[in-house]
This record gives structure tokens, sequence and C-alpha cells, in this order.
């Protein structure tokens, strides 16, 4: 029988494979009236489940669905007025819709092994075809958020049994990628 804990409603019922010819589309927000429209040029990458307390999550999800995508590939298309930063001393500048709350994008403009990536939330897009979730990132986070600490080991074996490996900070291999980077720019290893 299937474990019912709820992570995220795109992927609760399962994980749906990206679609082989996925160009982009546009994200939009939960507004009913006007809401803002993003384009995104190309697949996203490093798809995720993330528990931390920063991401958006739809109303009542214990984890958000977060993927990056080249700054260059991002264009607000609608109702830009919208938008207004929500934690301008943040890494990741989350661009959310001051009506609904929904955060459509968030650059990372500073120095960072990040910058130049923009984070969106891709089950806002109106096409289907994003490329999954690959892992978990934060997972010990949610308690963070409130959820009580028993429930971590179902948590846990939850997101594998979606295929999701949970892990306390990012995956190995964007873990290994930081590290890289801050070690050519401490001049530990050549750049």
């Amino acid at each position: 029988m299937p474990n019912s804990v709820s992570i995220h409603p795109a992927i609760d019922s399962g994980i749906k494979p990206a679609a082989p010819n996925f160009s982009g589309g546009t994200l939009l927000c939960a507004c009913t009236n006007k809401p803002v429209k993003v384009a995104i040029k190309g697949q996203v990458e490093h798809n995720h489940a993330c528990g931390c307390t920063k991401c958006w999550k739809p109303q009542g999800a214990a984890f958000s669905v977060v993927a990056v995508v080249p700054h260059d590939n991002v264009t607000v298309i609608e109702n830009g007025d919208k938008l207004a930063v929500v934690d301008p001393d943040a890494l990741i500048q989350r661009h959310a819709c001051k009506e609904c709350g929904v955060h459509m994008y968030g650059p990372v403009e500073r120095e960072h092994a990040f910058q130049g990536l923009d984070f969106i939330h891709p089950e806002r897009f109106q096409e289907s075809g994003w490329a999954p979730p690959g892992f978990a990132a934060f997972v010990s986070s949610v308690i963070e958020s409130g959820v009580d600490p028993s429930r971590m080991d179902g948590i846990r074996a939850r997101l594998r049994e979606l295929g999701l490996e949970p892990y306390d900070c990012l995956s190995p291999p964007l873990m290994d990628f930081v590290a890289t980077w801050v070690a050519k720019r401490s001049g530990a290893l050549a750049a």
C-alpha cells in the first residue's frame, strides 16, 4: 500500500516524465484577474522538491517544487507591475505576485555559484512536459515550518517511494558544483 504522506500536489500521484520535445512555456500566477505571466525558454534543470521555508508552496503542501533556468531564458510577458521582491537581502531574489503570493521567478544576481540562474516553480507552467523533480532538498527544514519531527521517517519514506532521494542540503552533484566554485575562487583549485 502506498505511503499516504502528502508532499506536493504536482507529485503526490506520481512523477510524470519529461516530454522529449519540451521547449519551455508560460508560468502563470494564481490570480483569476490579470494573472502574471512569465515566459520560459527551454527545459528546466535540477528540479527538486524543496523543504526550505523560503520557497513558495501551494496551500497544504509540505514541499515546493523548484527548478532552475538560465536568467536569459526568463521574460515577464504580462502584468509585471504586480511583482515585488519578497526579501531583497536573500540570495535568491524571489519575485512574487503581490495579490496571490505565488513566486514567479527568482534570479541569483550576486556573486555565487548559481549566479545567472533563476529559480522557478515548474508546476506553474500552463504546458506539461517539464523535467520532473529528481531529488528532495532541505528535507529537515519542513520541521521549521511546523511539521512534527515524528513525521520525518514517513516523509523520507514517501520521498523515496516517489523516487526522490532526500537530502538535508542539495544533491551531491550540486554540492560538488558549489564546492568547486568556492575552491576555484579561493585558489585551492585551478580556475
